[in-house]
């Protein structure tokens, strides 16, 4: 009986520390990143494994490209594409989340709500999908990775790593693939194209345009110029 107590109390304990352990972990690879560009993510990796296990091969293209080196319109069309109130909150937008989650009170998806930040570490520690198990995970770990890197560098995280086709990973990927040109060559109107199709990039083309992507991006062009960067 003794021993069975003992182990049902040390069992907490070593949950405690595994926890621990695994929190220090993830604030250090935080802080890493703070300075240096992360070398791969889990998208990435999810995305060959699909690929190889479609038997289809899609060669990835990722290059780094800094945030000060490209015009302001083109960050300012991405903020204004992806999150409007990016300067504004604390890494979670609240009034989106709660519209999200009353929009989604009958349903195991969580739709919108998604601030640049929230998308940066759910596309660096996380995993694709819009459960909640996976939200929760974004909503705690958002505000103090945002915190860590300041919103300049979450910015710049954000346009280097997000997907923007199939296997084209960051803007100068992107922009290299869509218009043969380096992303700090950019016109305006090909930033705003690029950043229409965001929603969803691998579907989606900047070149030929749908109706619904054609309304995004004439909205963006419209508005992206008062857009506020860090």
């Amino acid at each position: 009986m003794r021993k069975s107590r003992k182990r049902k109390s040390a069992t907490p304990k070593k949950v405690k520390r595994v926890l621990v352990i695994a929190l220090s972990v993830w604030l250090g690879v935080v802080v890493i990143y703070r300075f240096v560009a992360p070398p791969l993510t889990p998208l990435m990796l999810i995305r060959r494994f699909q690929a190889a296990w479609d038997d289809r091969r899609t060669a990835a293209s990722w290059e780094w490209v800094s945030l000060r080196s490209l015009p302001a319109y083109v960050p300012q069309a991405i903020v204004t594409a992806e999150d409007a109130r990016f300067i504004e909150h604390r890494g979670i937008d609240i009034g989106a989340v709660s519209d999200a989650l009353s929009s989604s009170s009958d349903s195991s998806r969580v739709r919108g709500a998604s601030t640049i930040t929230m998308q940066t570490v759910k596309n660096l520690f996380l995993w694709p999908g819009r459960s909640y198990i996976r939200k929760g995970f974004e909503w705690v770990m958002s505000p103090i990775a945002g915190l860590v890197w300041g919103k300049r560098r979450t910015l710049e995280l954000y346009i280097n790593i997000i997907e923007w086709g199939d296997g084209i990973y960051g803007l100068q990927s992107a922009a290299k693939h869509y218009f043969k040109i380096n992303a700090s060559q950019l016109s305006r109107s090909q930033a705003a194209a690029l950043a229409s199709i965001l929603p969803n990039p691998r579907k989606l083309s900047p070149i030929h345009m749908v109706r619904s992507t054609e309304r995004r991006y004439e909205r963006i062009l419209r508005e992206s110029s008062s857009a506020k960067l860090p």
